[in-house]
Parts: C-alpha cells; structure tokens; sequence
C-alpha cells in the first residue's frame, strides 16, 4: 500500500467514450493505532510513504523453561545398565575359564560312546567270523573284557581276553 505526498491524477478511458474523466487515488487510511507490532508508516526518498516492517527496538526475553526433577524410572536404568554390562562381563569370563572342563567332558562323553558302541557290535562282529555252512563249529569262546577307567571323567580302556 503506498501513499503519495501529492495527490495523483490518473485519466482512465472506456471503450467507446470520446471523453477522459479524471480521478484521485485515494489509499485508505490506517490509524496508527492499528498498525501490528514491528510495522510503521516510512517516508521513502521518491516521496512516497509506504508501511514498512521494522526492527523491534526492545525485545523480551523468553521465559526460561521449568526445570523438572529427573524421574525416579530413569535414575534406576541409569544405575542398572553398568551392573548388566559387568554381569554379562563376568558370565563371558565365566564361560572362557570353563572351556577346558568342556571339552574334557566332551572327551568323556565320547568316550562312552566308543564303549556302548563297542559292546553292542562285539556280538555281530563274532557272529561274522563264525563259518555257517552246515558243519559243527568248534568249541563255544569266551570272551572277557576288562575295562578301566580313572577318575570320574577319566579315558576308558579295555582288554579283551579269549578263552
């Protein structure tokens, strides 16, 4: 909106009217009293006077904000979270000093497994050697075994004795 110093005359002509008619531009009028905060009426150096933004001379600070007590949920995770990283930390170390004892129970069980396998094929393999083709076979053999073991966990061993 631009308000000039001097009345201006502008001629406006209609389409078939020989004759100019002249008229004033006129802008409304604002009170200075309505004017927004941070916008005044300026004086430019052409001469006209125009609404213009400003720059605030004061300015308020904004209120600072309320400072409010941490809650009590977040104080205990605050404290809790050390005391699981050090948990887990100690069930890691934990399971490093175990390994040995593991794989010595490995071995046990192995072990075992070598020893039912053992005794359980010992028939079928006897029963292999046997010749079947319709004549007596010798004499019935005994066989003993005499397995041992030291310690709770300790590696079996056997002889075999044919009598």
């Amino acid at each position: 909106m631009h308000e000039h110093t001097r009345p201006h005359t502008a001629h406006t002509a209609r389409y078939g009217d020989p004759v100019y008619y002249p008229t004033t531009i006129q802008p409304p009028a604002i009170l200075p009293g309505e004017l927004p905060p941070g916008v005044e009426m300026v004086t430019l150096p052409g001469g006209y006077r125009t609404l213009a933004y400003t720059q605030p001379t004061t300015t308020t600070p904004p209120p600072a904000p309320a400072t409010r007590p941490i809650p009590t949920w977040a104080k205990t995770t605050a404290l809790l979270a050390p005391t699981l990283g050090a948990g887990i930390a100690a069930a890691g170390y934990g399971i490093s000093c175990a390994i040995p004892g593991l794989i010595a129970v490995t071995d046990a069980l192995w072990a075992a497994v070598a020893l039912i396998a053992t005794g359980a094929l010992a028939p079928l393999a006897i029963k292999a050697t046997r010749r079947t083709s319709g004549r007596q076979t010798g004499p019935v053999q005994h066989i003993t075994q005499n397995i041992t073991a030291t310690g709770l966990f300790g590696k079996a061993t056997g002889t075999f004795n044919n009598r």
